[in-house]
């Protein structure tokens, strides 16, 4: 029996809960941070090295789950992930010795994030949409802004009734229990049911030829494999382009906290800025993800930069004027805009690369720009401990949030395929 609306909406829906749990299984580790130094007594740098170790983990993979995607599909990858990150969640309780939290929260969690996060979703989703692609992985990806203002504070008061190894086997059963079984509704692309992108009726003899989106015809009929991605210039550029997106997003939402706290706003502020960042990314990811099928993915990710570089001036700034209201323009500029960056990576890399290897192509740009992820904090604080001050690293990250939405415009989609807004303008061209 046919369903009243289209499939490809409860794609987005079984994506927006396993991102709200997924993605925040792996934050709760900030949170069992504390009681594990607690317990244990174990330096710092050790114990959050798990958190690091599976970010390194996470690149390492993601090419492999690219390639395991355009083998088996969605269902064999996420199903991959919860497996790991359950099981991850399940056995980290039984942590008596540093390398245990390494093989569980840094391998396990790690690889089943990559799975069950951005870079998996990214990897079929947007196969689903052409017209509502952007919109759609807006709405998806702010899952990820919903789970962190409900399970977190869960997880946060099981930590203090009953500890965080109660609090980790519940996030763990969670994950098993919630996202197993409807990771199995996934298919890969809407053809493998009979349907249509965006829900359309399949073309028929009588039907009118449908309006095409393709601009460069013959970039768009060549058959894209990863070895002959790696030759084009546009690879690199998204590359880059990925590489700096993540590198201004983890450097500030890592010292950021700390920063404020030095400069001497209370820890309630501090801790406020960082929650609002996540409730005013949900709207800021449907709403960016929706205009970029309107102007294009260029636009929005040029805009999303500029939240990032509007941030990072305000940081600066408040070193001198440590005011609230540039507490707030921060925030928003970094919620609000910065995190619309999510809501097209898939698309980007999709409307130039479309085809049988597109998870591959894409794994393997995720693998740099997950390197960008890791880079961003790390430089940061460096520099910071080199000169005594953010100021030399926020200033770098306005100029890393420049060279991101250049690369952007070099890659250059809008020349490949026309997103549904600018069809009009194909169809005046080729008339």
């Amino acid at each position: 029996m046919p369903l009243p609306f289209y499939y490809g909406w409860i794609i987005v829906a079984v994506t927006f809960v396993t991102m709200a749990v997924g993605v925040n299984a792996r934050t709760a580790f900030s949170l069992f941070f504390p009681p594990i130094i607690s317990e244990f007594g174990w330096e710092r740098g050790v114990t959050a090295g798990a958190f690091s170790f599976g970010f390194v983990v996470s690149g390492a993979v993601s090419p492999l789950i690219g390639r395991l995607m355009d083998r088996a599909g969605p269902r064999a990858v996420m199903e991959l992930g919860v497996a790991l990150m359950g099981g991850g969640l399940l056995l980290a309780p039984l942590t008596t010795q540093p390398w245990h939290l390494y093989l569980t929260i840094g391998v396990m969690v790690g690889a089943g994030s990559v799975c069950l996060g951005y870079s998996g979703q990214s990897l079929f989703l947007p196969n689903w949409f052409i017209r509502r692609r952007g919109l759609a992985m807006g709405i998806a990806f702010a899952g990820v802004g919903i789970g962190s203002v409900t399970l977190l504070p869960w997880v946060q008061h099981m930590i203090e009734a009953t500890g965080w190894r109660t609090a980790c086997t519940a996030m763990g059963l969670l994950v098993l229990i919630a996202l197993a079984p409807i990771n199995l509704l996934l298919r890969k692309r809407p053809e493998d049911i009979g349907l249509e992108p965006d829900g359309d009726d399949a073309p028929s003899a009588t039907s009118p030829t449908p309006v095409s989106n393709i601009v460069d015809a013959v970039w768009a009929g060549t058959d894209w494999t990863l070895r002959r991605a790696l030759r084009t210039a546009r690879f690199w550029w998204i590359a880059l382009g990925y590489f700096c997106g993540l590198y201004i997003w983890y450097a500030v939402q890592v010292h950021q906290t700390k920063f404020l706290l030095d400069i001497g706003f209370s820890a309630n502020v501090a801790v406020w800025a960082l929650g609002v960042v996540s409730l005013l990314g949900i709207p800021g990811q449907i709403l960016l993800g929706h205009v970029s099928d309107r102007v294009g993915r260029e636009w929005i990710w040029t805009a999303s930069c500029l939240g990032f570089a509007i941030c990072f001036a305000c940081l600066i700034a408040l070193k001198y004027a440590p005011t609230l209201p540039l507490v707030y323009l921060m925030v928003f500029t970094q919620g609000a805009l910065g995190y619309g960056l999510t809501s097209i990576m898939g698309a980007v890399v999709l409307e130039i690369f479309q085809g049988r290897h597109y998870g591959s192509i894409f794994g393997t740009i995720m693998l740099v720009a997950l390197a960008g992820g890791a880079a961003g904090p790390w430089i940061t604080g460096a520099l910071h401990d080199l000169t005594g001050s953010y100021t030399l690293a926020f200033a770098i990250g306005i100029a890393v949030s420049l060279l991101s939405a250049i690369a952007i415009w070099r890659a250059g989609p809008r020349k490949i395929r026309a997103v549904a807004g600018r069809l009009h303008r194909l169809q005046s061209a080729s008339a």
